[in-house]
C-alpha cells in the first residue's frame, strides 16, 4: 500500500502518539528549533533519540540555515544529522530536503489496539522485574547487542518518567522474549519488544506481550499501542492477529552519504 493509497491520519491522533513516544523514550538532551524537537543523546546512537522530529506542518521556514545550524549541533554529538518525519513533518521539509538529495530509510508503522477481555482474557498474571541490570542483560543478550550499549540503555530506561514494567520471558531459565511497557495514562506503549531469533514463532512473544498489557490494563491503561519497521513482516503479523491496527507511518532522512547506515532504530 502507498503512502499516497493510505488515508490521511489525523494530525492530533499522530500528536498524541508523537507526545508519549517521547516520554516513553527519553532522549539525553532534548531543545527546540521553532516546532522542531531536535533530540540527542550522547550514550545511545538509536535514530529515535537522535534526530530532528518536526512537530508542525507549517514549520518549515528558513530550512537551509535551520538545518546547516543543527547539522553542527549533530556533528558536536559525533551523530549523523537525522530527520524523523511523522505526518507532522510539512511539506516544505519534504520537498526540500528531496531537492538536497536526501536518502529515506527505515519506514515504520504505529500500531494500536484497545485493551479489552477479548484480548486479554486468557493472559497470564507477570510482575514487572525492578532489576533494570537484569532486564538489560537479557535485551542486549537476545538482540545480540553491543555490550557498550549498556550503560547508555540504562540511562534511558532510567530516564522514562511515566509509569513503567520491565518484562522478561524465560524459557527454562533462559530468557527468550523482553518487553518494556510504558503506561501514559490510558495509553500503553510497547518498546524494546524481542524474541531470541531461535525461538521465534513458538508463541513466546505472544505470551509476553499479553502478560505486559494485562498488567498496564490493570494500572488503568485502555490503549495499546508500539512502533514496528515496515519490512518486520512477522512482527506485524503478530500484531495483527492480536488486534493492531495500523494508525500512521513514519520514516528516517540522512544526506546521501554511506556512514548513516550503521545506526540502530
Amino acid at each position: 500500500m502507498t503512502e499516497r493509497s493510505r488515508q490521511a491520519p489525523n494530525l492530533s491522533v499522530v500528536r498524541r502518539f508523537e507526545a508519549a513516544g517521547a516520554r516513553a523514550w527519553p532522549a539525553t538532551s532534548v531543545h527546540y528549533d521553532g516546532a522542531w524537537a531536535v533530540r540527542l543523546t550522547a550514550g545511545h546512537p538509536a535514530k529515535r533519540l537522535n534526530s530532528i522530529n518536526p512537530l508542525d506542518p507549517g514549520d518549515d521556514g528558513n530550512l537551509t540555515e535551520r538545518i546547516a545550524r543543527l547539522g553542527r549541533r549533530f556533528d558536536a554529538y559525533g551523530r549523523p544529522l537525522t530527520f524523523r518525519m511523522s505526518p507532522l513533518s510539512g511539506h516544505g521539509i519534504r520537498s526540500h530536503l528531496d531537492e538536497a538529495g536526501w536518502q529515506s530509510f527505515s519506514e515504520s508503522l504505529v500500531m494500536r489496539v484497545p485493551l479489552n477481555d477479548a484480548l486479554l482474557g486468557e493472559a497470564m498474571d507477570q510482575i514487572p522485574l525492578k532489576d533494570i541490570g537484569r532486564f538489560i542483560n537479557a535485551a542486549i543478550a537476545i538482540r545480540n547487542l553491543d555490550t557498550g550499549l549498556r550503560a547508555g540503555l540504562s540511562e534511558v530506561i532510567n530516564g522514562i518518567q511515566p509509569q513503567k514494567g520491565l518484562f522478561v520471558h524465560e524459557q527454562r531459565g533462559v530468557p527468550v522474549s523482553t518487553a518494556i511497557c510504558v503506561r501514559d495514562g490510558d495509553l500503553a506503549g510497547l518498546f524494546e519488544v524481542a524474541t531470541e531469533a531461535s525461538q521465534r514463532g513458538k508463541g513466546h512473544g505472544r505470551r509476553m506481550l499479553l502478560s505486559a498489557l494485562k498488567w498496564a490494563h490493570s494500572q488503568g491503561a485502555r490503549r495499546a499501542w508500539l512502533q514496528v519497521e515496515a519490512d518486520n513482516g512477522a512482527a506485524i503479523g503478530l500484531y495483527r492477529s492480536m488486534g493492531f491496527e495500523e494508525v500512521y507511518r513514519y520514516h528516517y532522512r540522512q544526506p546521501r552519504q554511506p556512514a548513516s547506515r550503521g545506526q540502530l532504530a
